[in-house]
């Protein structure tokens, strides 16, 4: 295991460290050897427990942009079969069950933005996508105890954070979860062998899961395999990515509209600019350090160029430039902007502080009630600050609402 700076050979171990994805390495000087000359086929799994995954995802997908960059093959694996299982890593509670058919339509929606964001097809460094519930569920039970059961010890198993933070908090962890990280172990040595996959990446919460496949591999089938992982990403404030007061950023287009996604984006800590325009951008690294020096207001013109970046990447080109558009006009004050979020009040109207709520811009009715006093909530042009204060635009109309100068939405009938 390394966490050093190293003069790596390999343009991919060169690239993930240039752009800050580096946390850990199972043994670098050999993966750094291997990867300069021979492509390396690298997976990270993704588990399908709703249509979409959120910008907290963000960064093993662009790992896996900046693999295929470097000349290797990216595997995104879904987890059609562990998403029956949940991984406890950072979890309270167990995960609620879903059926086969919301699981496969879960992953057919997750694709779209994978299609964006990689090269997919037969060559040797083009992306695929495999589903492990291929494997995992023809996995006889009896079978699965008397090959992979002898190699890990209970005793190891209760040292991992995700087993051991649950038990330390008394939060119960199911035996269908304890599995959890056998079966994401049995993935690294199926893929191996089915794909010839050397390396697993994943976020840092998921290290010791990526040894425990490593170590699998070797004991199974003698193969060296290598895990990497990236840093915990939270923002400059200790917040977690993809995490807002609305609820969960999420990538694709019809679970959160561009508009605020491109605000996330716009909206980030000053601190955080250069460190997410290096993860999730493709900006080459002298123009990234020319936009992370800004200061004062010009630091603005740097975030939205993250965002305008971070949109084109993952909604497309379109969806970025009317994003930009609809923030020049509404923060001009002068018009409504078509690509704002919008919320049908019906004809009875509802309380100001309510919308606020629903839309996601106040976390509670007190929040918003303390935002209207302030005087930081306007309609159209005007200030409210009456709690009680109905919104009921006439049929046809729409009015604008503003909290602040950075949150806006449509309000109709």
């Amino acid at each position: 295991m390394t966490t050093d700076t190293h003069a790596y050979s390999s343009d991919l171990l060169r690239l993930l460290e240039s752009r800050g994805y580096i946390h850990q390495i199972t043994d670098a000087g050999a993966l750094d050897e291997l990867a300069a000359k021979q492509v390396v086929p690298g997976y990270i799994g993704f588990d399908a427990t709703a249509p979409s995954l959120h910008v907290g995802s963000l960064v093993q997908i662009m790992m896996l942009r900046r693999l295929q960059q470097a000349g290797h093959k990216p595997i995104v694996v879904m987890g059609g079969g562990t998403t029956k299982v949940g991984d406890p890593s950072g979890k309270d509670e167990s995960r609620k069950m879903l059926t086969d058919a919301a699981i496969e339509d879960n992953i057919a929606s997750i694709r779209t933005v994978f299609e964006r964001l990689l090269t997919f097809g037969n060559g040797p460094t083009d992306a695929v996508m495999v589903n492990n519930d291929e494997w995992l569920s023809t996995l006889g039970y009896i079978e699965m105890l008397r090959d992979v059961g002898p190699h890990f010890t209970v005793n190891r198993m209760l040292t991992f954070d995700s087993v051991r933070l649950r038990l330390d908090r008394e939060q119960p962890l199911t035996f269908l979860e304890f599995n959890y990280m056998i079966l994401q172990a049995y993935d690294f040595v199926e893929l191996a062998r089915r794909y010839d996959c050397r390396l697993q990446m994943g976020g840092s919460d998921q290290w010791g899961n990526i040894v425990n496949g490593m170590e699998l591999g070797r004991r199974l089938d003698g193969r060296e395999l290598f895990g990497l992982t990236t840093p915990l990403l939270t923002t400059a404030d200790g917040a977690k990515m993809g995490k807002t007061a609305a609820g969960a950023v999420w990538l694709n287009d019809d679970m959160l509209p561009a508009y605020d996604f491109w605000q996330y984006w716009r909206n980030c800590d000053d601190r955080d600019v250069g460190r997410f325009l290096r993860l999730f951008t493709d900006l080459p690294l002298e123009d990234i350090a020319r936009l992370e020096v800004l200061e004062g207001a010009a630091i603005n013109d740097a975030k939205v160029v993250l965002a305008n970046e971070v949109t084109k990447l993952v909604r497309g080109e379109d969806a970025a430039r009317a994003a930009e558009a609809t923030a020049r006009e509404t923060f001009a004050g002068s018009g409504a902007g078509e690509d704002l979020p919008t919320l049908s009040v019906g004809e009875a109207g509802m309380r100001i502080g309510a919308v606020l709520t629903k839309l996601g811009f106040t976390a509670s009715n007190g929040e918003a009630k303390r935002k209207l006093a302030e005087g930081a909530v306007k309609l159209g042009d005007q200030a409210i600050s009456d709690p009680a204060h109905v919104i009921a635009p006439a049929d046809g109309d729409t009015v604008r609402l503003s909290l602040g100068k950075k949150k806006h939405a449509l309000i109709t009938r």
